[in-house]
């Protein structure tokens, strides 16, 4: 598998594993977001830490997984992207719509403080 996945109470964390989020590892990460969806997950952190490269479809299954944590009342948040992936989202103006964090820790205390709202 492409990544690992670790589930608690709060939220599930997909740990990827891949240098590049593309085409070859989108359609199953994809999945995967709906699998846990359905499986009630409402609050996801993608780890990117080891990918170098993201692609169209690699956006498109971030893009995925913020929209149906969204519609499920939950939040996604993405951490430690590396600058290319930074700079990929920004020019697609999609900074402005994800919750990014620079650190795993980050995230869960993002997380926290929306649970409490």
């Amino acid at each position: 598998m492409n990544f690992n996945i670790t589930k608690n109470d709060k939220f599930t964390l997909l740990d990827l594993k891949v240098d590049k989020l593309d085409n070859t590892v989108s359609p199953v990460l994809k999945s995967q977001l709906v699998v846990l969806n359905a499986e009630g997950v409402k609050n996801i952190i993608i780890n990117m830490q080891d990918t170098k490269y993201c692609d169209s479809s690699g956006l498109s299954a971030i893009l995925v997984a913020n929209r149906l944590c969204k519609n499920s009342g939950g939040m996604f948040v993405l951490t430690n992207i590396q600058d290319p992936i930074k700079k990929l989202i920004a020019i697609s103006q999609l900074d402005s719509i994800l919750n990014i964090t620079t650190s795993i820790k980050e995230a869960e205390e993002l997380l926290s403080v929306a649970a409490a709202e």
